[in-house]
């Protein structure tokens, strides 16, 4: 049975792999547990910009956001990070297992220029499951953009 991301991304015509495994404790182990490299697997942040106001941020493993790089794009002086809960209420999953497919409700979508004609695994929306898909594809079906957000972690 498919799971709630992958219900979403096939929905919305994205072709999808799902990758099913164990328990991972981070970004490392879930990219060796799905068989591809760090930077293609895909983390998926929940930054707010104001109150009840967020943006998904596309990561790839080996990078983190840059702070002042997201801000000029988005041309506010001030982000953040919601707690778990906070998080978990504006997308409808666990952090872990966050991803733009099948949210709670349908935030703007940012992916790293680095994602860019790759073929990326995203959070399955539950624990243990990650879907593969062409980042061009699954960005232009969520109506997202690409943009230079991140730095080497």
């Amino acid at each position: 049975m498919p799971g709630p991301a992958e219900t979403a991304a096939i929905a919305l015509g994205v072709d999808t792999k799902v990758l099913r495994h164990g328990p991972v404790a981070g970004v490392r182990e879930a990219a060796a547990a799905q068989g591809v490299e760090v930077r293609d697997l895909v983390k998926t942040i929940v930054v707010r910009r104001a109150e009840d106001d967020f943006v998904f941020v596309l990561v790839p493993g080996d990078r983190q956001i840059s702070w002042p790089k997201l801000r000029a794009l988005l041309g506010v002086n001030r982000l953040s990070l919601p707690d778990a809960a906070t998080a978990k209420d504006a997308t409808g999953y666990e952090r872990g297992t966050i991803t733009p497919f099948g949210s709670a409700r349908p935030w703007p979508v940012i992916a790293d220029e680095s994602t860019r004609g790759r073929t990326i695994n995203l959070g399955g929306g539950v624990r243990g499951v990650g879907i593969q898909v062409a980042a061009d594809a699954a960005i232009a079906a969520l109506g997202g953009t690409f943009a230079d957000v991140t730095e080497q972690a």
